[in-house]
């Protein structure tokens, strides 16, 4: 059995959650990024962070995924903050246009929302005092 490409540790507090992702972030595991904060709104967290610096790779389909759950996390009246992202992932958000539709991200090396839309403002997790255990692991399918 292969190891998990990517692993999901959630730590709630409160009405606020703290997501880190650890691994690589592609076509495969990007469901799993999805499930994991789909999971969030569905047990009434409406303020998610999630840590990014473990990650060692994100591609488009991370992306998506980012976009998809910032997107519902809105509709829900939430927030959902990504912090600490690879280079990378600041490199497809430059080419893409799109950093300003997440917020939590250093807007140092993204480009600038169009005309007329607020930039988000970066913030840190509030939080990370307990050590971490894996929620989910692998694939979800």
């Amino acid at each position: 059995m292969p190891l998990p490409q990517l692993t999901v540790y959630r730590h709630d507090r409160s009405n606020r959650t703290l997501i880190t992702l650890v691994g690589e972030i592609d076509l495969e595991s990007a469901p799993l990024v999805r499930t994991a904060l789909e999971r969030c709104l569905h047990d009434g967290i409406h303020t998610i962070d999630v840590d990014l610096a473990p990650v060692t790779f994100c591609d488009c389909s991370g992306l998506n995924a980012f976009l998809y759950a910032s997107q519902r996390t809105a509709e829900a009246g939430g927030t959902l903050g990504l912090h600490h992202p690879p280079p990378h992932l600041g490199l497809i958000l430059d080419l893409t246009g799109s950093g300003f539709l997440l917020p939590g991200l250093p807007l140092g090396h993204l480009s600038p929302p169009p005309e007329g839309v607020p930039a988000p403002t970066a913030q840190a997790p509030p939080y990370r005092t307990v050590p971490l255990a894996p929620v989910f692991s692998g694939d979800v399918r």
